[in-house]
């Protein structure tokens, strides 16, 4: 099965309940991998020992226009929905602006003239790592400039395959590469903040879930501080709360030096493994032991 670890908002805890559910999982011998899909920053990777298995480029369409062919209809610039073609018929001038294009083609098929040809361009790279415990690592990383990291997620959850668990690190908000990311999953955790910030992006988050029929829980991160908020607003919409962490400075610590608090703290490593069998025993599609 697949488990998209979410939030509405950045500095949640995010990436630090899915890197520490993956290395519980892992140290107990499930067979699991973890993608990092925050690919305009990922940075799962630095938080284990992992050896570079492979890396591959992801590239979309661009077009090329011939200008000699052109019959400067505008129908191309017309057509885009992303403002990539620069037109300006009374100097003749037509320009594809390449970090706005998407890559759609809509341009090459309204072309009557044939003047419109395509060439692949780099939007970034999925990287496969092994683990220090064996397991997969993929991470999804967009090049600078690039407009939608949208197919560089695709790319890496292709890579990540099938097999047991895999726990997608989602990008924060819930814009396209987080609606990208999720909808691939077989369950969301929401991981969020007893904060009126995180009240109203957990609110956002769950709205559009509901509209993609996506079952969810959530975790309450740094769950002793902030207001009741949020355990209201489950309880009306009667959304299961799966878990909930104490703010702890050892735990902040271990995370600013790139370590994984599972591994020295008994208590959190518990919450977690817990908390991933509750999700795999209710949601699960199979089996995940190695």
């Amino acid at each position: 099965m697949k488990i998209a670890i979410a939030s509405g908002k950045g500095g949640t805890g995010k990436t630090f309940v899915a890197t520490n559910l993956f290395h519980v999982l892992s140290a107990r011998g499930d067979r699991v991998s973890l993608v990092d899909c925050d690919a305009e920053a990922p940075d799962d990777l630095l938080f284990f020992q992992a050896e570079k298995i492979s890396e591959s480029d992801v590239t979309h369409q661009v077009p090329v226009i011939n200008k000699d062919a052109c019959t400067w209809c505008g129908r191309c610039s017309r057509w885009c929905n992303y403002n990539a073609i620069f037109y300006l018929p009374s100097a003749q001038v037509i320009e594809v602006i390449e970090n706005l294009c998407h890559g759609c083609g809509a341009c090459t098929f309204a072309c009557n003239a044939g003047a419109i040809t395509e060439k692949p361009v780099s939007l970034g790279t999925v990287s496969s790592y092994k683990t220090a415990s064996g397991s997969p690592f993929i991470e999804a990383r967009m090049h600078v400039n690039e407009m939608s990291p949208v197919r560089v997620i695709k790319a890496a959850i292709k890579e990540a395959g099938s097999e047991g668990v895999t726990i997608l690190d989602s990008p924060p908000g819930t814009s396209c590469p987080f609606v990208q990311t999720v909808d691939t999953a077989d369950y969301v955790l929401l991981v969020t903040e007893p904060t009126p910030f995180g009240l109203s992006d957990l609110k956002q988050s769950v709205d559009t879930l509901k509209t993609m029929n996506k079952q969810c829980g959530v975790l309450i991160n740094r769950a002793d501080i902030g207001d009741s908020g949020v355990k209201s607003y489950l309880e009306e919409e009667k959304i299961p709360l799966l878990a909930e962490i104490k703010y702890d400075p050892a735990i902040a610590r271990a995370y600013s030096e790139g370590r994984l608090a599972s591994e020295d703290n008994k208590a959190i490593a518990a919450l977690l493994t817990e908390l991933a069998d509750i999700i795999i025993s209710d949601h699960g599609t199979g089996s995940h032991k190695r």
